[in-house]
């Protein structure tokens, strides 16, 4: 068994005799993803594939497992003792950078310690530590789901379809202030149907379910994201989904939910993978490792780009490598991930209370 996702089981949802691929495939299919998108910058990316709304329902998913097997606070305290470490781990090196260059907190350095509200940072190392509010999120559902699935078994189909209403009130009924609570609540309130959908398929709601009305109501809540996202284009600057709350929120749901209820109804279980021997392993080693992947992966695609600046000064290289292609940039990125795997991936081994290996 190995991490899945920040602080989660090492079986996902997996029958008796291993671990779920499908839901690994899934995972990792969503980094990838991820990691893409940082480098390019796609704003159609999330359309394709919104990666972390997937990444919320797999781990509501494995919190609700956990709850029914565990006392609460010994999944909270598991939960966090398995995401905390990574996080320090990287933040060392991440802070250091910071202070070297001048930069000076306040008490709110607090927040790099337990994220429940955005660690601060300096302009320059924005892009390092923009990405943490995926942290701060999970936390957050991890702390609130005792609570959030009580209310979900009272009335599971009410409650999943209400977990929507939040986002649409923080969009068009109350605006939150722009501030740590704001920007924690209206992330919570984007994915929270993602997360609830979980509970659903672990509690074997989405399997009783039948095919038409969740297909219907996944295109409605598709094309609503969808036309909400191109309508407010000239107010946002984009349609890219991770700027567009509402619009991710609707779009997350619509596209979730399809995956979740193919798995739920017809049991995939991608049989297929073992026999790809490479890609198999490639699946474990990103579910394995995917809280060390999230968290390096900026740091890697910066330092991609100070390197290839070096790789312009040798002739050869100049000549017969791609240097200014994006693609090269990213093929650098992920050969720069793969060593802070290899460097400091052990500690998801230690959080977890597993025998420490510089690969899985």
């Amino acid at each position: 068994g190995s991490v899945s996702a920040p602080g989660t089981d090492s079986t996902p949802g997996a029958a008796a005799g291993g671990r779920d691929r499908y839901f690994d495939a899934l995972r990792a299919l969503a980094l990838v993803r991820v990691v893409a998108y940082h480098a390019f910058g796609w704003p159609w990316a999330g359309l394709v594939f919104p990666s972390m709304g997937i990444m919320f329902g797999l781990a509501g998913t494995l919190m609700a497992k956990s709850l029914d097997s565990r006392p609460a606070l010994a999944v909270v305290r598991g939960r966090l003792r398995r995401l905390l470490p990574p996080l320090w781990c990287w933040g060392l090196f991440v802070v250091g950078a910071m202070l070297v260059r001048g930069w000076m907190p306040g008490w709110q350095i607090v927040f790099w310690i337990v994220p429940l509200g955005d660690p601060p940072g300096s302009a320059w190392g924005e892009q390092a530590w923009e990405i943490l509010w995926y942290l701060r999120t999970y936390l957050w559902f991890v702390l609130l789901s005792p609570l959030l699935l009580r209310v979900f078994r009272r009335a599971p189909v009410p409650v999943l379809l209400l977990s929507l209403a939040p986002v649409v009130v923080l969009s068009h009924v109350w605006q939150p202030p722009d501030d740590r609570f704001g920007t924690g609540l209206l992330d919570l309130a984007t994915y929270l149907f993602c997360w609830m959908l979980g509970f659903a398929h672990r509690d074997g709601v989405l399997a009783r379910l039948t095919a038409a009305p969740v297909v219907a109501l996944s295109l409605a809540a598709l094309a609503y994201g969808a036309w909400y996202a191109c309508a407010h284009r000239g107010e946002y600057g984009t349609y890219d989904l991770d700027d567009i709350p509402l619009a991710q929120a609707f779009w997350s749901a619509g596209f979730v939910t399809p995956l979740m209820y193919a798995k739920a109804r017809f049991g995939l279980r991608l049989p297929w993978l073992a026999r790809r021997r490479r890609l198999d392993r490639l699946v474990t080693v990103l579910n394995a490792r995917a809280v060390t992947v999230y968290l390096w992966h900026e740091v890697a695609l910066v330092l991609a780009v100070v390197l290839i600046d070096r790789f312009w000064e040798v002739p050869a290289f100049e000549a017969y490598l791609p240097l200014d292609s994006q693609w090269f940039l990213l093929a650098v990125g992920w050969a720069l991930v793969a060593v802070a795997v290899v460097l400091f991936g052990w500690v998801e081994d230690v959080a977890a209370r597993r025998r420490p290996r510089l690969l899985p």
